[in-house]
C-alpha cells in the first residue's frame, strides 16, 4: 500500500494539469503577499487595518467580486500546499537523511499553504477570522499545559528560526536553486527583488517568534502575536511607522518576486 501511495504521488507531481495549478498557487501567493505589503505600509501611515493573512483576506472580500478572488486565491493556495507536499512524499533516489530533510522543508509549508487556501475559503463564505486574537488564544490554551511554556517556546524558536532560514536565503540568493533565472535585466530585476523579499519576510518571521519566545518566557499570551503583532512591535520602535513601511515595500517585492516565480519556478519531476 505505501508503495502504491508513492507511485500515485509520482504520478501526480508529474501531470502537466497539476503542475500548471502548482504555478498558479505561487502566483496567488505572490498576490496575497501583494495584499498584505499594502497593509503593512498603510498601517505603517497611521491606518488600523489588521496587516497579516486574515487583514488581507477581509480587504478583498469587501471590493466588489472579492468572493470570486478570494475563491480564487483559495484554491491557488491549497494546489500549492498540495503540491509541496507531494514534493515531500513523492518517491525519489535520495539517502534516509536526505529525504528526511526534504520532508522537514517541504510538508510544513504544504501545510501551511493548505491551511491559509481553507482560510480564504472561509473568509469568502462570510467568516471574518483575525488570526492575531487566534494566535493569542492559542498561546492562552497552550500556557495552561504542564508543558506549555516549553511548546510555546519551542515553537517561538522554530518560527524565529524560519525567519532566519528565510534572511539566509535572501543574503545568500540561494532561491535561485528554486526558480531560473533569464539571462540578463530581467534576471538582475528578479534576483534584487529575491533578495528584497526574503529578507524582509524572514526578519517579520524572526520578530513572530521572539514574540512567542516571550510570551513563553513571561506566561503573558498578549503578548504573542502573528504577523500583525509583529509590525505593531515595529512601529514601537524608534522610526517604527518608516521601518514599517520599508518592511511593506519588502513583501511587496517578495510578491512580485512570487509572482514571477509562477513562470520561472524549477518544477522538475
Amino acid at each position: 500500500m505505501p508503495s502504491t501511495a508513492r507511485t500515485a504521488a509520482r504520478e501526480a507531481e508529474a501531470n502537466p494539469a497539476f503542475r500548471l495549478a502548482a504555478r498558479a498557487g505561487y502566483a496567488a501567493n505572490g498576490a496575497l503577499h501583494l495584499l498584505i505589503g499594502a497593509l503593512v505600509i498603510a498601517v505603517g501611515l497611521g491606518a488600523t487595518e489588521d496587516s497579516d493573512q486574515t487583514g488581507a483576506f477581509r480587504a478583498l472580500a469587501a471590493v466588489p467580486l472579492g468572493a470570486v478572488a478570494l475563491w480564487a486565491l483559495a484554491v491557488g493556495l491549497v494546489t500549492l500546499g498540495a503540491w509541496h507536499l507531494l514534493q515531500a512524499f513523492a518517491p525519489r533516489h535520495l539517502t534516509m537523511w536526505r529525504r528526511l530533510a526534504r520532508i522537514a522543508a517541504e510538508a510544513p509549508q504544504g501545510l501551511v499553504f493548505v491551511f491559509i487556501g481553507l482560510v480564504a475559503a472561509s473568509v469568502a463564505l462570510g467568516a471574518r477570522p483575525r488570526a492575531e486574537q487566534t494566535t493569542e488564544d492559542l498561546s492562552r490554551g497552550v500556557l495552561m499545559w504542564p508543558i506549555g511554556g516549553f511548546l510555546l517556546g519551542v515553537v517561538g524558536l522554530a518560527v524565529a528560526g524560519v525567519g532566519i532560514g528565510f534572511v539566509w536565503m535572501g543574503i545568500r540568493r540561494s532561491f535561485h536553486s528554486k526558480v531560473r533565472v533569464p539571462r540578463g535585466r530581467r534576471g538582475l530585476a528578479l534576483t534584487a527583488l529575491g533578495v528584497i523579499g526574503f529578507l524582509a519576510k524572514g526578519v517579520a518571521l524572526v520578530i513572530v517568534g521572539v514574540l512567542l519566545t516571550v510570551a513563553a518566557i513571561t506566561v503573558e499570551p498578549d503578548t504573542a502575536g502573528g504577523l500583525d503583532g509583529a509590525v505593531a512591535a515595529v512601529i514601537a520602535l524608534p522610526a517604527g511607522p518608516f521601518l514599517a513601511c520599508l518592511v511593506g515595500l519588502g513583501f511587496l517585492s517578495y510578491g512580485v518576486f512570487t509572482i514571477f516565480r509562477a513562470r520561472y519556478a524549477r518544477l522538475d519531476a
